[in-house]
């Protein structure tokens, strides 16, 4: 279901009443209210909902994971996330709804900050406590904001800050992991290249992604759906997911 993210719920809903299996665009909905009730539905109805974090399945992803599980970095400390996208997008052209608070919800946070937060929150565990810091600094006119930054504490002491913009002219798409005994810094998430940082010295990585992004997320559903399992990534983790757009957002 890929539509602007005010018709997420209503459609979603409606699908599920129908008995049909719902894959959502990310992020979930405008809102965490919207979020549960479209958990609701999908629970009454018996149908499987996911949400498109298709990052989630990067073999990148799966890398982070087993060096936090194995303690190869130590215990997290902090993580640097910056995803920077120049964007300036007409009313009349197709993305130009992405700019429209009503049909977003908001700027670049909500867009592709939250793909981020997802992976944080999947790596890092839930977070005791989110903050955000939005801004207009070069589109003032805007309905929604072209820069910001976010702020998660996480169980144990962890730290992580997301910074967004459409603003800055350079594209970035890093995602930095530090640890009590190393690190693991990723330049360009979806490229897939690793410098990771332990006792034993510097080593180079490479886990790129599929070739075509979507592919294993959309595979995964399928046979979630066929096997009666729940997806890779569920409805549940879209709700935290849009709980923390929702404190940076002081929704």
């Amino acid at each position: 279901m890929a539509t602007p993210v005010r018709l997420h719920a209503e459609q979603a809903i409606a699908a599920a009443e129908a008995g049909k299996h719902v894959l959502c665009e990310k992020p979930m909905a405008l809102d965490v209210a919207e979020c549960e009730r479209m958990i609701a539905a999908a629970r009454a109805s018996g149908v499987s909902l996911g949400v498109a974090y298709y990052r989630h399945l990067y073999p990148m992803v799966a890398r982070l994971r087993v060096l936090i599980a194995s303690g190869a970095i130590g215990r997290p400390v902090l993580a640097d996330v910056q995803s920077f996208e120049p964007f300036d997008a007409r009313p009349d052209q197709p993305r130009g709804w992405l700019l429209k608070k009503e049909d977003s919800g908001g700027g670049p946070m909500m867009d592709f900050g939250c793909h981020r937060i997802e992976i944080l929150l999947d790596l890092l565990g839930p977070a005791e406590d989110v903050r955000g810091f939005l801004a207009n600094v070069r589109f003032r006119g805007r309905d929604v904001e072209d820069t910001g930054v976010a702020h998660f504490e996480f169980a144990g002491g962890a730290q992580a800050t997301l910074a967004v913009s459409h603003a800055a002219r350079e594209r970035r798409d890093s995602f930095d992991l530090y640890g009590t005994e190393g690190s693991a810094r990723v330049p360009v998430l979806n490229e897939g290249l690793l410098r990771l940082v332990t006792a034993a010295g510097t080593r180079d990585e490479s886990h790129p992604p599929h070739a075509n992004l979507h592919q294993p997320l959309v595979e995964d559903f399928v046979a979630a759906v066929r096997d009666r399992r729940p997806p890779a990534v569920t409805g549940e983790m879209g709700l935290a997911v849009t709980r923390a757009l929702d404190a940076i957002y002081g929704r």
